[in-house]
């Protein structure tokens, strides 16, 4: 296991090295925010001033150098356009984005996950067919569309929930979310949907898929002539033999929703890091345009890993073979 474990930890390490050379140079190279912060009636030396202040003379190889040894002490730089740090600018919109993602993944995981079950244990029944076609529909609908769907019906027509924003929060270790609050949850409930629909439907299939495989298997056999209840069949036996591809796509749509939760922000006006990311892009902020493709990459490695011993921990072949 320990060995497992090591070798993992040495290929993060080695993926982060190189998504940091890619992330830097591909934005690097990409505009000029010069043209966004410095007004085109500027004069000469106040152009020159402004680019040896912020290090844009400098050859790219000696600005990565640079940005490397900032980020290994916890600097990320100071924002082009709204002229404070970085990391504090992403705290500030973390907390958002992060309720926002976990709230919607644990609520397809709650409802499409039995809901897979379901229709692969009886998949020739009516209500089986009804899910799987929901589920073809959450595939096919837009996340766009249905979000101001959602608008439209709940916040325009009945006028019950509101249509953007974050609503009123409470502070949990210093920390503002609003899913402690109720008008929180009110704000909370269509970007919620909105998000998890695509999720759901994935999980659900997903786990209908698994669930009909695994009932042909010997083990469902013999535990059905054991004499063992159907119902614990499903708890105890069914839902540990699909649970490693669930926590796969468990781990990977929680780090993609938290990184990618750009049009479901922008449509409901959600002040968290996608709302960030679009106007930094919009004004060729690059510190803020790294520091969060950075953001990104190591969450999808910590993901990614935890994924990975996650399957050690359920699968004993895996931790066999590290030995």
């Amino acid at each position: 296991m320990t060995s497992f474990v090591f070798k993992r930890l040495s290929q993060a390490v080695i993926v982060l090295i190189v998504m940091s050379i890619l992330v830097f140079t591909g934005v690097y190279v990409i505009g000029n925010p010069v043209d966004v912060l410095i007004s085109p009636d500027a004069t000469q030396a106040i152009r020159e001033q402004v680019i040896a202040e912020y290090g844009l003379d400098q050859p790219l190889w000696k600005q990565y150098l640079d940005f490397v040894g900032s980020m290994s002490t916890g600097d990320f730089g100071r924002s082009f356009v709204f002229n404070m740090p970085v990391g504090e600018l992403i705290s500030q919109r973390l907390p958002a984005t992060l309720e926002l993602a976990v709230i919607a993944v644990l609520l397809a995981s709650l409802i499409g996950v039995p809901l897979g079950i379901y229709a692969g244990y009886r998949p020739n029944s009516l209500a089986s067919r009804i899910i799987m076609a929901g589920s073809i529909l959450g595939f096919s609908v837009p996340t766009f569309w249905i979000g101001l769907m959602l608008i439209m019906l709940f916040a325009v027509q009945f006028g019950v929930l509101p249509a953007g924003g974050r609503g009123q929060t409470a502070s949990l270790f210093g920390i503002p979310f609003s899913f402690l609050t109720l008008d929180g949850w009110k704000h909370l409930l269509l970007p919620v949907l909105n998000l998890s629909l695509f999720k759901m439907s994935m999980m659900c299939r997903l786990a209908a898929a698994g669930t009909r495989e695994v009932m042909t298997t010997d083990a469902i056999k013999f535990a059905r002539a054991a004499g063992i209840p159907e119902r614990t069949i499903l708890r105890k036996h069914v839902l540990k033999l699909i649970s490693i591809p669930l926590v796969t796509v468990f781990g990977l749509e929680l780090g993609s929703t938290l990184a990618f939760a750009l049009v479901t922000e922008t449509i409901f006006n959600w002040p968290g890091l996608g709302k960030l990311i679009i106007d930094s892009i919009a004004s060729l902020d690059r510190p803020v345009m790294v520091a969060y493709l950075m953001m990104v990459s190591v969450l999808f490695v910590v993901i990614n890993l935890s994924v990975d011993l996650a399957y050690a921990a359920l699968d004993p072949r895996l931790r066999l073979k590290g030995r």
